[in-house]
């Protein structure tokens, strides 16, 4: 019998490779006769793993009591395991209870099933993003030359692997000597679709005036450092649209606990030795990949991937688990976890045990809902949630838009009397993602603002107004996860948009969660104190006067 480890489901070997599965199937009845005679009263059981025409893995049930040949065989193929068929000489089976043989074969399924998903699990489990410390080091254990020169230590086809690790991060974090040392963009480099947020930890923004992260025009920056550093420069920052965050005490993990807070889910860090050892050490980082080029440099003041981390004894190392190898042109790529994935199984509490936390508590509680990211628990009221508009143009042609967002930030163009001004709108709508599209608005109204139509600042309350009210009518669902929120306050938590959203302490303006919660009162039909005025291009002049609307912003508690 076949089990593949890649599926839930097992096979009898009868069509094709007969003759090469059948000889795996002779090889597992060979082993499994090693156990004659001690195994009674269970049967003689052996399994082998193969890859093809490559065995990776053996096992046989040596006696009762002892390990079953499924779990023997799979700790012998390691990480060859996945994507391998297991080939026994009988069905596996559960004895008594007990699921160790099936649980085995499954289990590397299983591991793959969550590695796909490992960001979102960390990111539950610890509160923090996922965290990839990435590196590439000589075959003696150097990140750069001794007087600081490091292009390139890896070959092309690892750097290829390093704009995907890239693309496939929210952002990207550097310490301030890299900025200065190597000047990078930190650009995916992949055309087009996702580009992750630049991140310079600084503590005294001993950073150079003109850099390449400073330009904002694709991708946004955020500089974090030490409350009060440099004012003069953050100034500087700010005037380039470079965003600066001051923290109390500037470390791995508070900065960690912000991006959590503004919904990163997976953060990829590029920085040197001296970054890297208080990441590690403060614990935020999940995942290592070390790409290690067959190269010596030398240098006893040649700089390693790692600063200090306080360890004076080889058994104080720290080890990495579910540890791969894979080559990658010349280079050797070594990733494995410093952290074991969470078990993230619920503890759901009985009620009296929820009453006995917080007796105050009661379903009729009026409440805040947040909102933020598309797959929030009301992520449906995101402009970057996946739902197409069916609108009239000026012209009165239905079009269909990709989201909101799409909606939004292509009539910051609309009726502008300039070709370019329409290929903008064209280039936003067939954007790829609402983020994709957010982006691409954005950088041309600050690279190009002649094209921004001169209305823009009283028109897009409006605009928006439009585009939410589409689709809470066009979308019955939408529209009753709307109406369920009656009685609760909704504000957008984007940490740093403060016109839309309600900003970081509440100082934002929210006027995404404003609009949502008059739409909500125009479908319940409850009388307004005073009632939007039926000329839509006013919406931006009464908006604020809705008693449902009267929130004090800043008093809410995050």
């Amino acid at each position: 019998m076949a089990f593949s480890l890649g599926a839930f489901s097992a096979t009898i070997v009868c069509k094709s490779n007969y003759s090469l599965e059948a000889g795996h199937i002779r090889r597992a009845a060979e082993i499994a006769d090693k156990s004659a005679g001690f195994t009674s009263p269970h049967p003689n059981f052996g399994c082998v793993i193969a890859v093809g025409s490559k065995v990776v893995g053996e096992g046989f049930l040596y006696a009762q009591g002892t390990k079953c040949a499924e779990l023997q065989a799979v700790e012998s193929a390691g990480e060859l395991c996945r994507g391998a068929t297991a080939y026994l000489n009988m069905e596996p089976g559960d004895c008594h209870g007990d699921h160790t043989s099936v649980s085995s074969l499954i289990q590397e399924a299983l591991k793959s099933c969550l590695l796909v998903n490992a960001p979102l699990i960390y990111r539950a489990a610890c509160q923090v993003p996922f965290s990839v410390l990435k590196y590439a080091m000589t075959l003696d254990g150097k990140i750069a030359a001794s007087s600081g020169h490091a292009s390139w230590i890896s070959s092309k086809e690892s750097r290829s692997r390093v704009f995907e690790l890239r693309g496939r991060s929210n952002a990207i974090i550097v310490g301030g000597n890299t900025v200065r040392r190597d000047n990078p963009r930190l650009t995916a480099r992949h055309g087009g679709g996702h580009l992750p947020i630049r991140i310079v930890m600084s503590q005294t923004l001993n950073l150079p005036e003109v850099a390449n992260l400073w330009d904002t025009s694709d991708v946004h920056t955020i500089v974090a450092t030490q409350r009060g550093a440099k004012k003069s420069f953050q100034k500087l920052l700010a005037s380039k649209g470079v965003e600066v965050v001051e923290f109390d005490i500037l470390n791995p993990r508070d900065v960690m606990e912000h991006c959590y807070d503004r919904g990163y889910l997976s953060i990829l860090w590029e920085c040197g030795g001296s970054l890297a050892a208080p990441a590690i050490s403060s614990g935020v980082i999940h995942k290592v990949y070390a790409f290690v080029a067959p190269k010596i440099i030398g240098g006893e003041g040649a700089p390693s991937p790692v600063g200090e981390l306080g360890m004076v004894e080889m058994s104080q190392a720290l080890k990495l688990i579910d540890v791969s190898y894979e080559k990658v042109g010349p280079d050797i790529l070594i990733s494995g976890f410093l952290q074991p994935i969470p078990d993230l199984t619920p503890i759901i509490p009985s009620v009296n045990e929820t009453s006995a936390i917080d007796p105050t508590v009661t379903p009729d509680d009026a409440r805040i809902l947040f909102f933020y990211k598309a797959w929030d628990p009301y992520g449906a009221f995101s402009n970057f949630s996946p739902y197409p508009l069916h609108m009239t143009d000026e012209n009165g042609v239905y079009l269909t838009w990709p989201s909101v967002e799409h909606y939004y930030q292509a009539h910051k163009f609309i009726g502008v009397n300039d070709p370019l001004a329409r290929d903008c709108i064209e280039k936003i709508k067939s954007s790829k993602s609402p983020e994709e599209a957010a982006r691409e608005g954005r950088k041309i109204q600050k690279q190009c603002p002649d094209l921004v139509r001169p209305d823009w600042e009283t028109a897009k309350i409006d605009v928006m107004y439009k585009a939410l009210k589409c689709k809470f009518s066009i979308y019955p669902h939408l529209n009753s996860l709307l109406l369920s929120t009656a009685g609760s306050v909704l504000v957008e938590a984007s940490p740093y948009d403060l016109f839309w959203g309600g900003g970081r302490e509440g100082e934002g303006l929210n006027y995404l969660g404003r609009l949502l919660m008059q739409l909500r009162s125009e479908f319940l039909g409850e009388s307004l104190t005073s009632r939007v005025t039926q000329d839509r291009g006013s919406t931006s002049q009464n908006i604020t006067k809705t008693n449902e609307i009267q929130v004090p912003w800043k008093l809410i508690n995050r």
